[in-house]
């Protein structure tokens, strides 16, 4: 028997090219320079700005914000006094526009759901460009408008429906109309200037941010996918369930959350409607709320220096949850991809 014997065979040799690789890269004709170089300066000037804007309350409300310290953010009072650290803070102005708006999203969303999937999957198209173009001239309408028509129409119409609720529903805290004895009020005067009916007119102003954008989510729901639906026997309504909403839940919930945004900010609206309080008023329906921006406005004209720098500082909360908010939306929306959600 004989050894086995290996051979090692080297690698064949390759010959490489010395030629140098060509690029593919195209240059851009002077056009797309100027219009890199214009969309570049748009985004750049839109940064700076808001940067700007949270650098100039910063610089202003600093004052403020050294003086209170840390019960900025829970005193319920509002008499700013320089060296007094527990004469003034947001938390009475903060809960009431939160409550404002939040009262706005709860009535506006069911509203801008339902109308947007009108506009997109139900009315023919004759019909839809005239909705979408009313839809969008409410965005229009100046906010002192809405408050004139909230204060002299809204108002009165809607004391009978908050007096129902109470009436009704008044074992619910947040509910009830009490008197500081305790007892329930019942009179009309008890029901009017509240953050109920501040909801309602902000509502109608963020309703057509939400529906347009809910809208827009809803009609770029892949064509086939709609028409897979149909032929394998799905029902319009199935459809829309199981293709046209789970496409659209970036939208929804980002025109959810602009419109939270815009309902945070509201001033002249419902400065005109509510009759400002600095104490926390657990009661929607009952007379007597504030926010931020309402504070602003009534109390910017007849504000000492430090005045100023505290309604500086209130405006600066205002504009950092304002920011967060919208950033967050915006990244949801973005991140909606066609198709990528929708059910089998």
């Amino acid at each position: 028997m004989t050894d086995a014997v290996t051979e090692i065979i080297p690698p064949r040799e390759t010959k490489t090219s010395t030629a140098p690789r060509r690029s593919l890269r195209s240059l851009p004709v002077f056009s797309d320079r100027v219009f890199r170089a214009v969309c570049f300066a748009a985004g750049g000037v839109t940064v700076a700005i808001m940067l700007a804007v949270g650098v100039f309350l910063s610089a202003r409300g600093g004052q403020a914000l050294a003086s209170a310290g840390p019960s900025f953010l829970w005193v319920q009072e509002w008499n700013p006094r320089d060296g007094v650290p527990d004469s003034f803070g947001i938390a009475a102005v903060l809960f009431g526009t939160v409550t404002i708006a939040v009262i706005a999203l709860l009535l506006s969303f069911p509203l801008a759901f339902g109308t947007a999937l009108l506009i997109s999957e139900i009315l023919p198209n004759s019909v839809k460009r005239a909705m979408v173009t009313i839809v969008d001239l409410m965005a229009a309408v100046p906010s002192v408008v809405f408050g004139l028509w909230g204060v002299q129409y809204l108002q009165e119409n809607a004391v009978p429906v908050a007096q129902w609720i109470s009436s009704t529903f008044g074992w619910i805290p947040v509910f009830a109309v009490t008197g500081s004895d305790g007892a329930s009020l019942t009179e009309a005067s008890a029901f009017t200037s509240s953050a109920f009916i501040a909801g309602m007119v902000v509502a109608l102003m963020v309703l057509p941010t939400q529906t347009s954008i809910m809208r827009e989510a809803f009609s770029q729901a892949p064509i086939g996918e709609r028409e897979g639906a149909l032929a394998l026997g799905s029902t319009r309504w199935g459809m829309i369930r199981t293709v046209v909403l789970p496409f659209g839940r970036g939208g929804i919930i980002g025109g959810t959350m602009l419109g939270l945004g815009r309902a945070l900010g509201e001033t002249i609206a419902v400065y005109m409607i509510i009759s400002p309080i600095f104490t926390i008023n657990w009661q929607v329906l009952k007379t007597g709320t504030n926010s931020v921006s309402a504070l602003i406005a009534l109390r910017y004209g007849e504000s000492s220096e430090f005045g100023l720098s505290a309604l500086m500082a209130a405006g600066l909360a205002l504009f950092l949850i304002t920011l967060v908010i919208n950033f967050t939306a915006s990244s949801i929306v973005a991140r909606s991809r066609s198709g990528a959600e929708s059910n089998g």
